[in-house]
This record gives structure tokens, sequence and C-alpha cells, in this order.
């Protein structure tokens, strides 16, 4: 009791871990400091009553027991108030760590269905590019068909008129391919196709299309050629390596193609027109018999002698 008024109980002080481990390292030399001054008050009480204790000090030793007393309770608060600190604590850790199982095995199962979906994905791209190449490429030689071929067209068509460029189509038709083909058969056949296909696209450069455009006729798209020049140039390289012999199953084999060339925006604006003008110009050179490039533009026609 201090001036009729109750000395407040402590309230508990929310401790970071590391200072209630040292508070409660403060409180236990607390205690045992009270230890020693009560073993002392105790001890001189005995002298002094086995050689005849007075009031005075009889009140004397009693106001240290108490005072040591005092200091005992404070020290019990404060050790209240670190355990409470450090069970709380506990209890949190405790806490943390179930939340933290629980986090780790819900991020397991996120994992396994991000793995799936992954593999749905892999596969369901895979399934993709598989119906992309049935549907855009010749199945017989697996280079672009006819609808990618115009797709191409069209856009090379649209950038031709933004950039004023030339474009050029060569409609490219095999003789002496049906010969082959009814002599030897289908198996022949097809791959006399595939390797006239990979002969074209080793000429292609990296922003030209080649397709097989049906049966043995295949369209060859320029974009950009500058001049009728390299278009000329292009041409006669075409028509060189695809001549060129061949050898199937033991057979040396060979084709020659006729090359009707037409060229954009003279020859049409459109793709269709386009095709259909370089299909004519292919047919102008068939009339010159095979080995000929046909212009359709300048009717220029390039006479080549059989290989």
């Amino acid at each position: 009791m201090m001036d009729g008024h109750q000395t407040p109980k402590s309230t508990v002080m929310p401790y970071p871990l590391e200072q209630a481990l040292e508070k409660s390292q403060e409180v236990k030399e607390k205690v045992e400091k009270c230890a020693i001054e009560l073993f002392t008050v105790n001890e001189t009480v005995k002298k002094e009553m086995a050689s005849g204790l007075t009031l005075q000090q009889a009140e004397r030793a009693l106001a240290q027991s108490e005072d040591v007393e005092d200091k005992v309770q404070e020290c019990a608060g404060e050790l209240d108030e670190v355990n409470e600190v450090l069970a709380q604590e506990i209890d949190d850790r405790k806490k943390c760590n179930r939340e933290l199982i629980e986090t780790l095995q819900e991020l397991s199962v996120t994992q396994n269905i991000l793995s799936n979906t992954q593999d749905v994905l892999a596969i369901a791209h895979e399934v993709v590019e598989e119906a992309k190449q049935r549907t855009f490429h010749d199945s017989a030689t697996g280079i672009p068909n006819r609808e990618l071929f115009n797709d191409r067209l069209e856009q090379a068509i649209a950038l031709a008129k933004r950039c004023e460029w030339v474009l050029a189509v060569m409609f490219i038709d095999l003789d002496r391919f049906k010969p082959i083909n009814d002599t030897h058969g289908h198996v022949v056949g097809d791959q006399v196709l595939r390797v006239v296909a990979k002969r074209l696209n080793e000429q292609v450069r990296g922003e030209d299309t080649v397709c097989r455009y049906g049966g043995d006729e295949f369209l060859y798209l320029l974009v950009n050629p500058q001049s009728a020049e390299n278009i000329q140039r292009i041409a006669r390289k075409v028509f060189d390596r695809i001549s060129e012999a061949m050898i199937i199953d033991d057979l040396t084999l060979a084709v020659e193609p006729s090359i009707g060339i037409a060229v954009f925006p003279g020859d049409g604006t459109t793709g269709q027109a386009l095709v259909a003008n370089a299909d004519i110009a292919m047919y102008r050179a068939k009339e010159k018999k095979a080995g000929h490039i046909f212009f359709n533009d300048i009717g220029n026609d390039l006479e080549r002698s059989r290989a």
C-alpha cells in the first residue's frame, strides 16, 4: 500500500523471442540475489535470537524479509510474463509449422497439377502442330500445300503493295513424270516427287515459299526478287537442279520441268490472277516442248536443250 493507492498489477508486454530469453535470464539472476538476501536475513535473525532478540531487531528483520518478498513477487510477475510470451511463441511456431506443412502439401498438389497441366499442354501442342502439319503440308512430300501457299501469297501481295515490291510466281510442271509413274508405279512416282520437293527446298530463300500444287505440279513464290534478271537466274537454277538425274531403287530416272512465270503487279494484283497467269505461261512453255521457261508478262521464253 502506498499513499492509499494499490500498486497497479503489471501487464503482459509482448517481448520478441530474443528479448524474452534475455528477460528470463535477468529474472533468474534477480531471484538468485533475493535468495542470498533472504538467507543473510535468516542467519542474522538466528544469531540475534541466540543472544536475545529485541523488538527493534525483530521489526528490522521483518522489514528486510518483506522487502525480499516484494522483490521475489516482482520476479514472479516478470517470470509469468516471460513464460506467457514463450508459451505464445511456442503456440505461434506450432501454428506456423502446421501452416507451413499444410502450405507445402498444397504446393506439392499444385506442382502435380501444374506438371499434369504442362503434360496436357505439351500433348495438345503436339496435336495442334500435327494437325497444322497435316492441314498445311503435303502428305507425300512434306512441303507446304496449296492452302498454305495461297495464305503466304496473299500476305506477300499485301506487303508488296505497301513496299512497292515485285513478286513472282513460278508454276512448275514435271515433264516425263507420267511415264515414270505409269511404268514403275506410284511408290517410285512418290519418291520422285519427294526428291523434286527436296531439291526445290534447297533452292528456296528464307522469305520465299515452295508448295506442291497437285499431281506433278509445284508453285514457287519469289518475294521481292527486285528484277527480271534475278527471277530468270533463280528459275534457271531451279530448272537445272530438277533436271539432274536421280537414282531410286537402283533406277536412274530424270524429269525435266516446264516453268511458267507471272510477275506482280504486271501479270495480276491478286493471288488467284498470278497463279492463273503463271499456269498459262507454263502451258506456253510446254508448247515449246520440254525444257522451257516462259515469262507471261514479256513473252520471253528461255529455251533449254534436254539434259
